[in-house]
C-alpha cells in the first residue's frame, strides 16, 4: 500500500493548512503576512541589498488600485492588497514557468485564493470588473519593478507590461526594506482596510 502524499503544510500560527482543501478556518493574517514577506519577486533577481517581496509587491499594488479606482470601497481594497495571498504557500512564478507548469497551478491558487477571500470576508470569486482593475494596477507595479530593480529597458517593460501614465506613478517608488518591517507594515495595512470594513 503507498502512503498518502502529505498535501498540508503547518503554519507558524499552529495552523494546519490543507493545500489541496483549503479551508478559511486555517488562514492567518500573520502567516500571509510573514510568508509573503520572505517570497522574492523575479526570483530574486533584483538590484539592492534586500530583495524585493511580494509583499511590498501587495502593498505597492493596494496603493495603485486605490489611485486607478478612487471610488472604489475599502474591501476591494482588501482585495487588492491579498491578490497575491496564494503565494504565502505555494511561492511566487514567473509567468513563464507558470505557463510551463499548465493548469494545476491555476487550480490551486484559485482554491487558496477563495478561502482566503472568505476568511476576511470577501466573496470567494471577485466580480469581474473588479479583478480586471486589480490586474492593471499589477501590471503597473510589474512595469516599475521591471524598470527600477530587474534590468529591464523601459522599451522591453513597455511591451511586456504596458507603459503607465506619469500621473498614476507620481510619488510612489520600490521600496527594498528588511522582511521583518514588510511584514509589520502588511499586517498593519491589512486591519487598516479590515477596520474601514466596520
Amino acid at each position: 500500500m503507498t502512503k498518502p502524499t502529505r498535501a498540508w503544510q503547518r503554519m507558524l500560527s499552529g495552523r494546519r493548512l490543507d493545500l489541496l482543501d483549503p479551508t478559511p478556518f486555517d488562514i492567518e493574517i500573520e502567516d500571509i503576512a510573514h510568508g509573503l514577506a520572505f517570497v522574492a519577486r523575479w526570483n530574486g533577481q533584483t538590484q539592492g541589498d534586500w530583495p524585493y517581496s511580494v509583499a511590498e509587491h501587495s502593498l505597492l499594488v493596494e496603493q495603485l488600485f486605490a489611485r486607478m479606482v478612487p471610488t472604489a470601497p475599502a474591501k476591494w481594497r482588501l482585495a487588492a492588497l491579498l491578490h497575491d495571498a496564494p503565494e504565502y504557500v505555494i511561492g511566487d512564478m514567473i509567468s513563464p514557468v507558470k505557463s510551463a507548469v499548465g493548469p494545476g497551478y491555476g487550480a490551486l491558487d484559485e482554491r487558496l485564493a477563495a478561502a482566503i477571500h472568505i476568511r476576511f470576508g470577501l466573496p470567494a470569486a471577485l466580480p469581474a470588473s473588479i479583478k480586471k482593475s486589480i490586474k492593471a494596477a499589477d501590471r503597473i507595479s510589474a512595469w516599475m519593478e521591471a524598470v527600477h530593480i530587474a534590468g529591464f529597458m523601459e522599451s522591453e517593460a513597455d511591451k511586456l507590461f504596458g507603459r503607465p501614465t506619469k500621473s498614476v506613478l507620481s510619488g510612489l517608488e520600490i521600496k527594498l526594506r528588511p522582511a521583518s518591517i514588510v511584514r509589520t507594515d502588511f499586517v498593519t495595512r491589512h486591519r487598516e482596510l479590515l477596520c474601514l470594513l466596520g
